[in-house]
């Protein structure tokens, strides 16, 4: 089991270097905000105010370098690398499933970046599945482990149906999240991987204590399709005719606001535009995992640091162009909604 999840990380990073695990026909929907251009702004791009709250501390930008890996000698640089990028920036960071701490305690320099990235928010992440299977005490530690200031709990029932080595009994995953989020020490976000949130599981996870939430919905990364170029037999069958499953990003973020959720948007996050159209929607801020690491491996730190500074250019010429001289006017700004993203939210 230890050498699988090993191999597993590794293939993770192999594919997700790649634009082969994008979903093939589903989109995000985030296209389908369309701001309203405003001429007369009154606003001077370098007045502008890009800082949020999230999870108690203040971000400088509304950004999150989401949940990528963990748990094989490979992540331990890229972990490090992006934390430090985020320290300097101001940003959130995500780590990629702690569940390989459980199987391989050796595996947590994997993931310990706190030396790098001392004030960083940092979310921690474990399966709820594993969880379920775990004492309170024991996710704890893995929290303390790495020093991060809340824990993602991911959701990722379609991945695991299409792992050949997946979880295939999901239930007790609400009376976990219930009793995390009581006896946690630190906030728990309850995190989708690629297939969006729907307004039952939303109505869910409100009903049992959750407030923080990330989207990860339909039209980024399909995750169903990493582990579906990874299996054989009828596991690939199976994931071919799932790899668009899911709910889109926008229709997602839509759904977590009428919840009264702060949001984390990912899933097909690429740009500053899509960024301010998720956060016009409901989202608190929004979260790049795939483009980011594609930078890292294009180009290296510096092609990280390039990568954001386009998001960023793009997200204050959007405010500016949209007469908001701060993240929260931009929640309020002129927008029309296409008919696509309206016959999923009304």
């Amino acid at each position: 089991m230890t050498d699988d999840i090993r191999q597993r990380k590794a293939d993770h990073l192999d594919l997700c270097a790649t634009e082969q695990v994008a979903f093939r026909a589903e989109t995000t929907l985030l296209e389908q905000v369309r701001f309203v251009h405003q001429s007369l702004p009154e606003l001077a791009l370098d007045e502008l105010d890009l800082s949020v709250e999230l999870l108690g501390k203040v971000l400088r930008a509304p950004l999150v370098i989401s949940a990528m890996t963990g748990g094989h000698e490979r992540a331990q640089e890229i972990n490090r690398t992006l934390a430090a990028v985020a320290q300097r920036r101001g940003y959130a960071f995500g780590l990629g499933s702690q569940r390989a701490m459980l199987l391989r305690p050796e595996s947590v320099s994997t993931y310990r970046v706190r030396d790098v990235a001392p004030d960083m928010l940092l979310l921690g992440n474990i399966g709820v599945v594993q969880a379920r299977d775990m004492s309170t005490a024991d996710v704890a530690r893995l929290v303390a482990d790495v020093g991060a200031d809340a824990l993602c709990v991911h959701l990722n029932p379609a991945m695991e149906l299409v792992q050949p080595e997946g979880d295939r009994d999901f239930r007790g995953c609400v009376a976990t999240l219930a009793r995390l989020v009581k006896e946690l020490p630190v906030p728990v976000v309850a995190k989708e991987t690629g297939n969006g949130l729907s307004r039952t599981a939303l109505r869910q996870l409100r009903d049992v204590g959750v407030r923080y939430v990330d989207t990860s919905g339909a039209g980024g990364t399909s995750w169903v399709g990493v582990e579906t170029l990874r299996a054989e037999g009828g596991q690939r069958e199976l994931g071919e005719a799932l790899w668009d499953w899911g709910v889109p990003t926008a229709a997602s973020v839509v759904y977590a606001a009428e919840a009264g959720m702060t949001t984390i948007a990912t899933g097909g996050v690429r740009t500053g535009h899509d960024v301010a159209r998720a956060i016009a929607l409901g989202a608190a801020v929004g979260g790049i995992a795939r483009p980011v690491f594609m930078a890292l491996a294009a180009g290296g730190e510096a092609g990280v640091e390039a990568f954001l500074d386009g998001v960023e250019r793009e997200l204050r010429a959007v405010m500016l162009l949209t007469g908001s001289r701060s993240v929260q006017d931009l929640c309020a700004a002129e927008r029309r909604i296409g008919a696509r993203l309206r016959e999923w939210t009304e």
